[in-house]
C-alpha cells in the first residue's frame, strides 16, 4: 500500500468517524518525519500507557517492576484513559500527567514507547498513530480487531522501522523455544497436527464475574465518573453511530462483536501465537472453520460461550482448538508429527509454567517409525526436556526494551502476530457467517472458495 493510501486509511478510522482534530492533523503532518530518539544501552526508556483498565494497569506494573529490578531501565511517563477515574488512578500511581485523548500523549517528544491496552477495536488505530509519531509499541493481544488492520500494521512497521511487540507474554516462555528446537532437530518428523484448548467455568458467565459495572460512570458522569463514550466507541462508531452509552458494553466489551471476538481473540491468541513461534516456520492458514454457540450463558452477550477452531495449512498440517466457558477441563496441548509427538503442556493451560516438555517417539513393535536414523539420534523412549522457570511476563517486557535498544525483532513481532490473528479472525468470521473460509495470502482476503495457487 502506498504512503498516501495508508494516510487515507488512518483518516477513515479516526475516532468516531469524526473529522480529524487539530492534534491529529499535526500528528499526521509530522508522520513521515518522526523517527524517535536513538536509545543508548544505558538510557532510560520512557513508556506511556494508553488504556489503564485491568490489563493496562497490570502491564504498567510489570514495566515498573522490571525497572526496579534492572537499574531503572524504563519508567512509566504518561497515562491515558477515556474513563476519568482510571486516568486519575494511573497518573497518581506514577506521578505523571494523565490524558483523556491519546493523541495529546503521542505529541510528547519525551515518550519513547506506548503500551496499548485498550479494547481490541482501538488497537490498530492507536498503534498506527503511535508509529507515525516515532514511538515503539507494546501492543496487547489480539493485536488487531480485523485482518485489514493486521495488514496495515505489518506494512507500517516495515515503513517506519518501529519495534512492535505483541503482548502475549507466554511467547517469551522458554517452553516454546525448546519445542521449536526439538521440531527443528527432527524429533517429531513431519508435523501433522497441533492441538490446544482454553477452558474456564464461571458462575455468572465469562466477562461478567470480575468485571463489575460502575453504575455512576458514563458520559454524563461528574468528576471522576466521566467516560468519553464517543471516543471509546472509536471505529465502532461508524457501525452503530446512534448507540447510546451502555455500561455492559463499556465494562464487559468482550461480550460484543463490535469490540472483540470473544473467546477466540481473548484466549485463543495465547495458544495460536506460541504455536506459530515453535512451528518450523510461522504460516498463514489456507482453510478455516469456526463453530460453537451460546449454550449456557444466555445473557446480553453476542459472542459464543463455547467455541472451536479448525484450520488447515499448505504444508500439510492442521490446527485444532477447543474451548468453553462453562467447563474447566482442558485438553493437553501438543504437536503431533509422523515420527513423534511433543507434549507441550500436558495440563492444557498454555499460560502456566511447566518444568519440562515431553517428546514421545512413534514406535511400532519396538522400532521407531523414523527407523535406525531416528533411534540412533533420539532413542526409542520418551524424552523430557527441562524448561527454564523464568517469569515469562518479565522476559517479554525485557525482550521488548532490549529490542528498542538494538532494533532487532522482538519475540512476538508483527509478522508472527499477524499470522496468529488472521486464523483467529477467520474462525470468528466463519462462525458468524456459517461457512468455511479460505485465505488468500497474496491479497490478504478471505473467500468462500478455495484459492488457486
Amino acid at each position: 500500500m502506498s504512503e498516501s493510501n495508508r494516510r487515507d486509511f488512518l483518516k477513515t478510522v479516526s475516532a468516531g468517524g469524526i473529522a480529524l482534530s487539530a492534534a491529529n492533523q499535526a500528528l499526521a503532518a509530522k508522520a513521515s518525519k518522526a523517527t524517535g530518539r536513538t536509545i543508548g544501552a544505558n538510557d532510560r526508556i520512557n513508556v506511556a500507557v494508553v488504556g489503564y483498565g485491568g490489563r493496562g494497569s497490570y502491564v504498567a506494573g510489570q514495566f515498573a517492576k522490571y525497572a526496579e529490578e534492572n537499574n531503572g531501565a524504563c519508567r512509566i511517563a504518561a497515562v491515558c484513559d477515556v474513563y476519568e477515574k482510571r486516568k486519575r488512578a494511573g497518573a497518581e500511581r506514577y506521578k505523571v500527567n494523565g490524558y483523556l485523548d491519546y493523541r495529546e500523549l503521542l505529541a510528547k517528544e519525551e515518550v519513547d514507547a506506548v503500551i496499548v491496552a485498550t479494547p481490541d477495536h482501538w488497537h490498530a488505530k492507536i498503534a498506527l498513530d503511535a508509529m507515525d509519531a516515532g514511538k515503539d509499541i507494546y501492543l496487547e493481544k489480539p493485536m488487531t480487531h480485523t485482518n485489514e488492520e493486521a495488514h496495515q500494521l505489518v506494512t507500517t512497521v516495515a515503513e517506519t522501522k518501529r519495534i512492535l511487540q505483541v503482548g502475549s507474554q507466554t511467547t517469551s516462555a522458554d517452553i516454546w523455544w525448546k519445542a521449536k528446537k526439538a521440531i527443528a532437530d527432527g524429533m517429531i518428523g513431519k508435523m501433522i497436527m497441533s492441538q490446544g484448548s482454553y477452558h474456564r467455568n464461571s458462575f455468572g458467565g465469562e466477562w461478567n464475574d470480575g468485571w463489575p459495572i460502575d453504575k455512576e460512570a458514563g458520559p454524563d458522569g461528574k468528576g471522576e465518573d466521566f467516560i468519553d463514550w464517543n471516543m471509546w466507541l472509536g471505529s465502532a462508531f461508524k457501525l452503530s453511530p446512534k448507540r447510546p452509552y451502555d455500561g455492559d458494553r463499556f465494562f464487559r466489551f468482550r461480550k460484543y462483536w463490535d469490540y472483540s471476538g470473544g473467546i477466540a481473540t481473548d484466549l485463543f491468541y495465547h495458544v495460536v501465537a506460541p504455536l506459530n513461534i515453535c512451528w518450523d516456520e510461522p504460516q498463514f492458514p489456507v482453510k478455516v472453520v469456526g463453530s460453537g454457540g451460546i449454550y449456557e450463558f444466555k445473557d446480553e452477550r453476542e459472542v459464543p460461550d463455547t467455541f472451536h477452531l479448525m484450520a488447515e495449512y499448505a504444508k500439510g498440517h492442521s490446527l485444532v482448538l477447543s474451548s468453553t466457558m462453562a467447563n474447566s477441563q482442558h485438553i493437553p496441548g501438543l504437536i503431533r508429527g509422523h515420527e513423534g509427538t511433543i507434549v507441550v503442556v500436558d495440563h492444557g493451560m498454555f499460560e502456566s509454567m511447566v518444568p519440562f516438555i515431553t517428546v514421545k517417539p512413534e514406535v511400532r513393535q519396538g522400532k521407531p517409525i523414523g527407523g535406525d536414523a531416528y533411534s540412533s539420534k533420539f532413542g526409542t523412549k520418551e524424552t523430557q526436556i527441562a524448561i527454564d522457570q523464568k517469569d515469562p511476563m518479565q522476559a517479554h517486557v525485557g525482550n521488548f526494551l532490549e529490542c528498542m535498544r538494538t532494533r532487532q525483532k522482538p519475540h512476538l513481532d508483527v509478522e508472527t502476530g499477524a499470522r496468529a490473528v488472521v486464523v483467529i479472525n477467520l474462525a470468528v468470521q466463519s462462525y458468524r457467517e456459517g461457512k468455511v473460509l479460505y485465505w488468500d495470502e497474496k491479497r490478504w482476503k478471505a473467500s468462500d472458495k478455495p484459492v488457486k495457487a
